[in-house]
């Protein structure tokens, strides 16, 4: 009787967990969201809006670059808070707009259910560590912090002068961390963070998560 009893405990413990990581995911899949870390310098002259800018390659690497005409295009949309305009092809202008992205790997500790049943991981006291109390109460799993290897997506973009010399006026760059996103996935949204509140403090650090789709 106590066996049968132990398996029933078991197999309705995982069950609740089940349904608790289900509803959890479920929640997520509504509210899905990417942050992302920015940093940004500025020493941005006035009267500019009007001015035209163009987008430069920084080397042979992104020259006739898919990848990265891809991304310029992203860059493109995100200028327009800038009060600038884009150079006709052939035309002078005024900003030298480079950009350079990327992506590494890094890891971070993901926090996950444990479940003891799984390892036969019985402590002291009634039926498992965190998972059953008093007279067979459910209160729910243990959580462990796990390492796993995520990928760093990355974006710098830099904007300078020609009307004084070439100085650089405006440097940003954002990061995201994610363990399943792509940098093709979040680059729209290191754009966004980047120009987001044009040209911003000189040295701000700041913090953003977007809606995704949004």
């Amino acid at each position: 009787m106590s066996r049968l009893f132990h398996s029933w405990l078991s197999c309705w413990g995982r069950f609740v967990i089940a349904l608790s990581l289900a509803g959890l995911l479920a929640g997520c899949a509504t509210t899905e969201t990417v942050s992302a870390r920015v940093t940004s310098f500025q020493n941005w002259p006035p009267g500019t809006a009007g001015q035209a800018y163009r987008i430069v390659p920084s080397g042979p690497a992104q020259q006739n670059n898919l990848e990265f005409q891809t991304f310029a295009d992203m860059v493109r949309a995100g200028m327009g808070t800038t009060g600038l305009v884009e150079a006709l092809p052939g035309k002078p202008a005024r900003f030298d707009v480079y950009f350079q992205y990327g992506v590494s790997q890094t890891q971070v500790m993901v926090r996950r259910p444990y479940e003891p049943y799984m390892y036969g991981a019985w402590a002291p006291g009634f039926y498992g560590p965190g998972y059953w109390g008093g007279w067979g109460g459910y209160w729910g799993p243990e959580w462990v912090d796990t390492p796993m290897v995520a990928n760093r997506n990355s974006l710098m973009v830099e904007i300078r002068d020609g009307a004084q010399g070439g100085a650089e006026v405006y440097r940003a760059s954002a990061y995201n961390v994610s363990t399943d996103a792509t940098l093709m996935s979040v680059m729209p949204y290191l754009v966004r963070a980047i120009f987001d509140n044009f040209p911003g403090n000189n040295g701000a650090e700041r913090e953003v998560q977007y809606m995704v789709g949004r």
